[in-house]
């Protein structure tokens, strides 16, 4: 069965990379282009996993963790958190929010991967 995982990005060009690391890779992707298109998509269907930007216009990342979270079908599901912030402060608050790891960009294609194996 394929594991499916949901990319969330404001970038065209970043959602579109990932998407091609992830279908080399064999998963399905399904792509949202803020946190409000990943919230509506998430409330009517669950993906295995969630990799997402945190800023976004209309509902950043770190908010989406939030309120995936608070949706029984996401309690449990990995939620990545994909983007150039690095500071210690941010990763907290993702942290508090729910996120289950942290990856700054750019990402590298093998490490994501790696990352996505473990958690899957």
């Amino acid at each position: 069965m394929t594991r499916t995982i949901m990319t969330v990005d404001d970038s065209t060009s970043m959602r579109q990379m990932v998407k091609a690391t992830l279908q080399s890779a064999g998963y399905g992707v399904v792509e949202a282009a803020d946190g409000q298109e990943a919230l509506e998509y998430a409330r009517e269907n669950s993906v295995d996993l969630v990799i997402s930007d945190v800023n976004m216009p209309r509902m950043d990342g770190i908010t989406l963790v939030h309120e995936l979270r608070a949706l029984n079908t996401y309690r449990l599901t990995p939620l990545l958190l994909l983007t150039t912030e690095s500071s210690q402060e941010k990763k907290m608050e993702g942290k508090r929010a729910g996120a289950t790891g942290w990856i700054v960009k750019p990402f590298n294609p093998t490490q994501l991967l790696a990352t996505l194996q473990k958690l899957l």
